[in-house]
């Protein structure tokens, strides 16, 4: 597994890079992070798993009130501390990610997740994957998540807003 510091400058946009495997026109419904694993091996083309691993931190103008919703653990600041690429075939499940970044970086409190097709068998190139991984860094570091799937520790989606 390579783990990297997240670049401090990026940038995102993967569009729509599962697709059903039915002919029909439907989103899938991705409520654990197994059901993203199962979706990107089904997929006909080559994928990439894109994982940014986020902190949560405490602006330094917080009021009283949001220092304590912080300290709750109920709020704060989403900031990107490393990034990741996968093959979905070679990974086993969560837990198998959650022990590989315990191992390579910081503490994380959501990883966000994204997938970016290959052309056929082939999978996307080293510089799309990078170009990709930058986006999504620049992304979360600027609150636009349209695209990604956030999960908790335990490999939950959450809803974020």
């Amino acid at each position: 597994m390579r783990i990297d510091a997240a670049p401090p400058d990026a940038v995102f946009s993967l569009g729509s890079a599962l697709t059903p495997t039915s002919s029909h026109s439907r989103a899938m419904d991705i409520t654990h992070f197994n059901d993203l694993l199962a979706a990107a091996r089904q997929q006909p083309q080559a994928q990439r798993l894109l994982f940014v691993f986020a902190g949560a931190t405490l602006p330094a103008d917080a009021t009283a009130e949001q220092r304590a919703a912080f300290e709750a653990g109920e709020s704060g600041e989403l900031a990107p501390l490393m990034c990741v690429d996968k093959d979905p075939a070679a990974m086993p499940d969560f837990a198998a990610l959650v022990a590989e970044s315990a191992a390579a970086g910081p503490p994380w409190a959501l990883v966000f997740a994204a997938a970016l097709s290959g052309q056929g068998r082939q999978p996307p190139t080293d510089s799309q994957v990078e170009a990709a991984l930058q986006r999504m860094v620049e992304s979360v570091k600027s609150g636009r998540l349209d695209g990604l799937v956030p999960f908790d520790r335990t490999g939950q989606a959450v809803q974020l807003g």
